[in-house]
């Protein structure tokens, strides 16, 4: 089992950056593929970033693709997000998940996710 917990997030102006953190408890932090997930107020939870156990592979959605960097420290038992270039529709909770040995495959739905942190709100005015 793993818990999650997540920090970084803040109320920042259109264009600004920032760094989302998510510690993980736990001996065996490596042999989780995490990802990144957003719920915004009404709606479902979307994904947001993977990466693979190794940090060899990562996965982003579109609305993303080119603002955000997901990496991990394995040896730091931590996921980070990377968020630049924020807009206000960047505005939600973010969450993290994590998926026990998924191999290769990146997935992408929050159904997939086997343990998830408490969230951390991200603001984002224009």
């Amino acid at each position: 089992q793993v818990q999650l917990v997540e920090s970084g997030g803040g109320l920042v102006q259109a264009g600004d950056s920032l760094r989302l953190s998510c510690a993980a408890s736990g001996r065996t932090f490596s042999s989780y593929a995490m990802g990144w997930f957003h719920q915004a107020p009404g709606k479902e939870r979307e994904f947001v970033a993977v990466i693979s156990w190794s940090g060899g592979a990562t996965y982003y959605a579109d609305s993303v693709k080119g603002r955000f960097t997901i990496s991990r420290d394995n040896a730091k038992n931590t996921v980070y997000l990377q968020m630049n270039s924020l807009k206000p529709e960047d505005t939600a909770v973010y969450y993290c998940a994590a998926r026990y040995r998924s191999g290769s495959i990146l997935y992408t739905s929050p159904r997939e996710y086997d343990y998830w942190g408490q969230g951390t709100q991200v603001a984002v005015s224009s």
